[in-house]
């Protein structure tokens, strides 16, 4: 299965909380995995967000960016190319899709994933409307 994981869902597999399980189930199942090429510097935005709120340690922030690099390793990571730009602007003009949350979507139609997995209501909302097979991790 060709599985294509936004940030809000792949931010389960290093912040364990509901649905990091169900995530890990997705992805033992996959034999491809792409990530659009947003998702690092959004995950590691989030991590430090985190840690400047003090919700994590600088052992706890250092440990999830290492798997978070070892990670995306074996992923394929998908560039912002002029068809995903395209795709992402009529995401953006058909639904309530914010920037990074359309080139998600346009990354994984672009690759034509077997599986968008999103954690987000509009962006799960909006793959479904795009034709999408999409998995809602709450």
């Amino acid at each position: 299965m060709k599985l294509l994981v936004d940030t809000s869902s792949f931010a389960k597999r290093y912040i364990q909380e509901a649905g990091s399980e169900q995530l890990d189930a997705l992805l033992q199942q996959a034999s491809e995995l792409a990530l659009c090429v947003i998702l690092i510097p959004e995950l590691i935005s989030a991590l430090n967000r985190r840690l400047r709120e003090e919700a994590l340690t600088r052992e706890q922030y250092q440990r999830a960016k290492f798997l978070l690099l070892n990670d995306v390793r074996d992923a394929t990571i998908l560039q912002l190319t002029p068809a995903v730009i395209s795709r992402s602007v009529t995401l953006m003009e058909n639904s309530a899709l914010r920037a990074m949350d359309a080139l998600h979507v346009a990354c994984a139609l672009e690759w034509k994933a077997d599986l968008f997995v999103t954690s987000d209501k509009r962006q799960c909302d909006s793959a479904i409307n795009s034709g999408l097979r999409t998995e809602y991790l709450a």
